[in-house]
């Protein structure tokens, strides 16, 4: 990610391809790992004894076009994610808005397996990245330092890049090795993951393996990679690898991070990672009358809470059954439902629909004054029908074409 595309030179390492290709129905994750660490990003903010925030807009070595900031607005905690968002607007001189978030002094990791969980944004000139720098950047600089990207994204690619950057020779000669993913729908949450060791590096989508680097003995001077890194989230706009954003690009662009996580081989007794529940299942809707749909759904284990999402907004904290009121009657609502626990929330389930019932209220005649109506009677006047949304006496000259607080034409 830092000088992607600026290169003082760009070595073909042969000896790193030797596995480099594994075929993805039978490369597996490792399973005997234990959890080090973790950022499930449940809270209200950004913890900041885990991240900092690199602010600017220099064009970060690859002429981007954003200005990172530490406002919520382009970094925030919503809904169990961490959303990092691009924003197309004009601020400190440039005309885009992003975030760009670090570990760095704060916590870092010599080997392991690193992974997140993430929803990735689409579009001509965006580019999303999950990577690691090496700890002591700041004292020999990059490419020195060494950098692992974990999963990059650019434009509307079908597929993600793994990839490392290093000194081969300790004279600031940047090599580069990496290869993109089997096809993906990146805007889909996706496990993206590397798997790092003394000997080699491996990458991973949904703990599926498709590239493989070797390291062992600091082959080709990857001496790097034998030292403490640390973990970068950031979402870029523009820049000489994806090119510029166009008329197509969508803003904002948003990218999600559910977890990410850092575990480690020890003993025999791992610590299990956070779980979050299931999906909920068997949900049901169903109007009872004008005004209420009934709700329910099956209790999913290890759920703390549920959130019911009507017609796009979401009603936190319930329970099932559920009745949904005050709605108007013969009116459509949509419905999905979510659970939740300490460690994280599960996806939407499919969404259903349901009607309200239509009013039983046959037409009562032709209107006329000195007469009781109540809500949703249905009368004629001038050969047009009007519904009574307010009760009411009627008097001469609150005719239905001219007392719209009273009555609407249907």
């Amino acid at each position: 990610m830092k000088r992607k595309k600026q290169l003082i030179m760009s070595l073909v390492i042969s000896s790193l391809m030797v596995s480099s290709f594994i075929p993805t129905v039978t490369a597996k994750a490792d399973t005997g790992w234990n959890l080090a660490w973790s950022d499930e990003f449940n809270g209200t903010s950004i913890n900041t004894s885990n991240w900092k925030y690199e602010t600017g807009g220099d064009g970060w070595g690859n002429n981007e076009l954003e200005y990172y900031t530490n406002r919520s607005e382009n970094a925030r905690i919503e809904n169990g994610n961490l959303v990092i968002e691009a924003r197309k607007e004009n601020y400190n001189g440039m005309n885009y808005t992003s975030a760009r978030l670090k570990s760095q002094g704060l916590k870092n990791w010599t080997y392991g397996k690193v992974e997140a969980r993430m929803k990735l944004p689409a579009g001509q000139g965006v580019w999303p990245a999950f990577w690691m720098l090496g700890e002591n950047i700041s004292q020999v600089s990059w490419p020195k330092c060494g950098e692992i990207d974990i999963m990059e994204h650019i434009n509307n690619e079908s597929a993600i890049h793994g990839t490392i950057h290093w000194d081969s020779t300790g004279n600031n000669t940047h090599a580069q090795y990496g290869a993109a993913s089997p096809n993906i729908d990146v805007t889909q949450y996706h496990v993206y993951s590397i798997e790092w060791d003394a000997s080699s590096i491996k990458w991973f989508v949904d703990g599926t393996q498709y590239l493989e680097a070797n390291i062992a003995n600091n082959i080709n001077g990857t001496e790097e990679f034998h030292k403490p890194f640390f973990i970068l989230f950031n979402l870029a706009v523009g820049g000489n690898w994806p090119g510029n954003p166009d008329g197509s690009t969508p803003f904002p662009a948003k990218m999600y991070v559910d977890y990410v996580r850092v575990y480690q081989h020890g003993d025999n007794n791992p610590t299990p990672a956070p779980t979050a529940p299931a999906v909920p299942s068997g949900l049901s809707v169903a109007a009872s009358n004008q005004s209420s749909i009934n709700v329910s759904w099956n209790a999913s284990s290890g759920a703390t809470g549920y959130d019911l999402k009507v017609d796009n907004n979401i009603i936190s904290n319930v329970t099932s059954p559920y009745v949904n009121s005050g709605l108007t009657e013969n009116s459509t609502h949509t419905y999905a439902v979510r659970a939740k626990n300490a460690n994280g929330t599960s996806s939407w389930s499919n969404s259903i629909s349901a009607t309200t019932k239509a009013s039983s209220n046959p037409t009562t005649g032709s209107w006329a004054p000195n007469t009781a109506y109540k809500v949703g009677d249905i009368v004629s006047y001038n050969s047009k029908n009007y519904k009574c949304i307010q009760a009411h006496t009627s008097l001469v000259g609150w005719e239905p074409s001219n007392v719209p607080a009273l009555w609407v034409l249907i």
